[in-house]
Parts: C-alpha cells; sequence; structure tokens
C-alpha cells in the first residue's frame, strides 16, 4: 500500500522550509531524516518514500536555494546557512531521535548537525556522501580548488548548472540508462533556472572548501560516537568514487558496507535494492523510547 505523504512549510527564522513526510502506520515508528544533495531537492526521495513510508516516519526538507523552500532577501548561502535552517527545522518538529540519511550536500550539512547535536544521530546512512580526501575524484578536487577572485572560474561552476551538467550527473556511471527516469534532472533543472537560484550554487560551491576542513573533525565524530552505519554507495560516482565509501570503515569497522553497479543518484537506478537494505538496517538497530 502507498503510504500518506504529506507536504508542508515550517518557518525557520524567515525561511518557508518545504518538506515531505510520511504518516507511517503505527505512530511510534521509527523516524528517518532524509537530507538530499546538489542540485536535488526532497523530490529525490519519493520513491523512497513510496518504498517504507508505510512503516517509517520519513521527514525530507528541501535546503535554502532548492526545491520549494523560499528564503528572504539577503539570504547568505554557505554550508554552515544551510545547517543551521536544518536545525532549526528538526527543532520546530521536535524531533529528539533520528536515523539520518546523507547523500551528497547531504553528507556537510548532516555531519554538522551531528557535530552540535549527537543525541539526535540514532543512526547514520550514507549514500554517496563523502567525508574523506580519497573520496574525492580529480574532477572533484579541480573544481572545489575554483575561487571566486580567479578569472574564469564562475563561468565553470555555471556550466555545471546547465540542463547538460544536471542530466550528466544523473546518468554518468549508470548501468543501465533505461531506468533512470528524466523527471528528476528535469524537475532539477526547473527549480536551477528560478530566479536567484544559481547565484545561491555559486556562492555553496565557492564554499565547499569549508567542508574540507572539516573532515578531520566529522571523523573524529565518527570515531568517538560510532553510530550503527549503513553505507550504500554508487561505485560509478564521477564526484565520489569508492575510496571514500571504503574509508568510513577506518573509524566505523562494524558498519555495513555495499557498493553498487551505479552512478551518483544511485536511488534512481537501485531503489529495488537500497530500500530493503534501509528497512533491515532500520528495524535492526532502531530501539523503540530511547
Amino acid at each position: 500500500m502507498v503510504p500518506l505523504v504529506v507536504h508542508r512549510r515550517l518557518d525557520v527564522d524567515g525561511v518557508r522550509v518545504f518538506y515531505r513526510e510520511s504518516v507511517p502506520e503505527r505512530g511510534d515508528a521509527p523516524v528517518m531524516l532524509l537530507l538530499h544533495g546538489f542540485p536535488s531537492a526532497s523530490h529525490q526521495f519519493r520513491r523512497l518514500i513510496d518504498a517504507l513510508g508505510g512503516r517509517y516516519r520519513l521527514i525530507a526538507p528541501d535546503y535554502p536555494g532548492f526545491g520549494h523552500t523560499e528564503v528572504p532577501d539577503g539570504f547568505a548561502y554557505s554550508f554552515d546557512r544551510l545547517a543551521d535552517v536544518v536545525e532549526g527545522f528538526v527543532r520546530g518538529l521536535g524531533l529528539g531521535r533520528f536515523v539520518m540519511y546523507v547523500f551528497d550536500f547531504g553528507a556537510p550539512v548532516g555531519f554538522r548537525l551531528a557535530e552540535r547535536h549527537p543525541e539526535w544521530i540514532a543512526g547514520l546512512i550514507v549514500q554517496n556522501g563523502n567525508a574523506y580526501e580519497e573520496g574525492l575524484s580529480e574532477a572533484a578536487r579541480d573544481f572545489i580548488a575554483l575561487r571566486p577572485e580567479v578569472e574564469g572560474a564562475e563561468k565553470a561552476v555555471r556550466e555545471l548548472l546547465t540542463l547538460s551538467g544536471t542530466r550528466g550527473q544523473y546518468e554518468t556511471g549508470v548501468a543501465e540508462p533505461e531506468l533512470i527516469a528524466p523527471d528528476g534532472w528535469t524537475l532539477d533543472q526547473h527549480f536551477l533556472d528560478l530566479p536567484g537560484r544559481k547565484e545561491a550554487q555559486v556562492a555553496l560551491a565557492f564554499d565547499y572548501r569549508s567542508n574540507l576542513e572539516r573532515y578531520g573533525a566529522w571523523q573524529a565524530w565518527l570515531r568517538e560516537h560510532t553510530p550503527p552505519a549503513l553505507i550504500v554507495w554508487g561505485a560509478g560516482d564521477p564526484f565520489f568514487p569508492e575510496p571514500g565509501a571504503r574509508a568510513y570503515l577506518r573509524e566505523l569497522p562494524d558498519a555495513e558496507l555495499h557498493l553498487l553497479d551505479t552512478g551518483h543518484f544511485a536511488l534512481e537506478e537501485r531503489l529495488p535494492q537500497i530500500a530493503p537494505l534501509i528497512a533491515d538496517f532500520v528495524d535492526r538497530t532502531w530501539t523503540p523510547g530511547a
């Protein structure tokens, strides 16, 4: 049975955060916070929510600068600010404990959240969300090295924000291209083309180096708190290659690792494999009432 899914907005310091939330059959169902990647939004989890939303309370917000979330004039885009808003969103919903799913941009947002509130994290699902130097491809390193004061740097960022750049993120490294629906990249591009959105993405691109500076702190957090962890990774990811997935095992040797024959947006092609892995992981690690 397809679960009931509600679509709401929550005001967080003037930011109207749009989010999707499933209504599970049980009121005490495990809670999962789904943190999306670039250049997508909560809609990237639509099929996962349909698959698992009847058993778990799945909550997926859109960050400022993404999807349907609305920001006030003058909002300053950085990864710290995205984390501030998500932190306020979690508080606003009254969430005290959840399994956190981090993908792509969701990793720097989510790990900032975990640093601030380790008591919130009941478990960690990492899907192509990097926290290690070896998890950066040469193309990713070159992109992160761009600086706003360098001639041509902003143009290079903006080239990634075109339809061909967006579509390429979905199709590169996949095993069966016919399984990738065009809806994802088409909707992503619609949002990217809204007024002010490309400027937001340029600002975040130039701030991405702040994430590398925190890798050591995030790794220390993992070693200290050792959350139960499931790592599912598209091995054909052109930005975050397979070594970034294996690197988590240094801090989390008991983590469950699955390398899948797909690309960056692994859910688009491998949902039938990933959804049961998530369900099994949550069922084994969630402690009611803890």
